[in-house]
């Protein structure tokens, strides 16, 4: 019998435009079904921790029991990567015993690495410069409160992180309006803007003014201005990226049916205000739900074609 050869999910342009579309679709057939599965019946997928974490982890465990497999808890005490031993060696090993690997750490080169060497499939739940899982649950919630996502204008707030990048991403294979609003000091990463520009699929700014960000916006977004590993840089960030809260004020300028979206967890008070996070229009608790459904269709898609 022919080895299938082995799918990652490393950065969302893993996926092509088609692709990503069915794993929305069987996201939402999976909410909707919520049953058991037995696509990872007899099974384990390793889950590499090197950050904490509430919804990734949670979400991720969930999901591999309901798809009928098993789980292991890998924290960095137990793997570190390119230290200990070398993340070519690590892959080999963790090939032998499990079925998937599931990794939330800080370099984004490692993860790549682990996937190359790895003859299981890799799937990132997160690094300094990504977080693949996190746009395409977003992706599931702005169908299901906007109908669809082709053409809508998105708005991002805050510092270009691993989620404003992961935006992009999406943008590189979905027609949308991403405006990035961020000081010109917290840019996304350039490489991946320029890609996303060449891409030639939608329609992309990045700018220093909130208002043009928002105005007419779908949806608007925003994230911690200081990520994980960046908490010493909070001061600096507070007063670079203050115009760029998400507060009443702002959201007025948008569509009056846009809806408010972030990744949690939530700094409330510092880049989105209490009155909009707890309002009619915020959809963050249906992202963080989706996170559980659409991780489940990733595996399930990565597991049909790689086993």
């Amino acid at each position: 019998m022919t080895k299938k050869a082995k799918r990652d999910f490393i950065a969302i342009t893993d996926f092509t435009e088609s692709e990503i579309r069915e794993t929305i679709k069987l996201a939402a057939d999976l909410k909707k079904k919520r049953q058991k599965l037995d696509v990872l019946a007899g099974k384990t997928v390793g889950c590499i921790f090197h950050k904490p974490s509430l919804r990734t982890r949670i979400s991720f465990e969930v999901g591999i029991d309901e798809l009928g497999g098993n789980s292991i808890y890998i924290t960095e005490k137990e793997i570190e990567l390119g230290k200990r031993e070398s993340i070519y060696d690590a892959a080999k090993v963790l090939s032998r015993y499990l079925a998937m690997i599931e990794i939330r750490t800080f370099s984004q080169d490692d993860v790549e690495e682990l996937a190359r060497h790895a003859d299981i499939p890799v799937i990132n739940g997160l690094t300094d410069l990504l977080h693949p899982c996190q746009i395409m649950s977003d992706l599931l919630t702005i169908v299901e409160h906007k109908g669809k996502v082709d053409n809508l204008k998105i708005a991002y707030l805050g510092d270009g992180n691993n989620v404003a990048n992961s935006w992009l991403k999406a943008a590189s294979r979905l027609p949308m309006d991403l405006r990035i609003g961020t000081h010109k000091d917290t840019p996304p990463d350039a490489k991946i803007f320029a890609e996303a520009k060449q891409a030639g699929k939608s329609k992309i700014i990045v700018t220093d003014d909130p208002v043009e960000a928002v105005l007419n916006a779908d949806v608007i977004y925003t994230d911690v201005w200081a990520s994980m590993g960046q908490k010493h840089l909070q001061e600096e960030k507070d007063k670079l990226l203050a115009s760029f809260q998400v507060n009443s004020k702002l959201l007025r300028k948008a569509d009056s049916g846009a809806i408010v979206m972030h990744c949690l967890p939530a700094n409330r008070g510092r880049e989105i205000t209490d009155e909009v996070i707890d309002g009619p229009q915020s959809v963050v608790f249906d992202q963080a739900e989706n996170r559980l459904h659409m991780q489940k269709a990733i595996m399930v898609k990565l597991a049909r074609e790689s086993f």
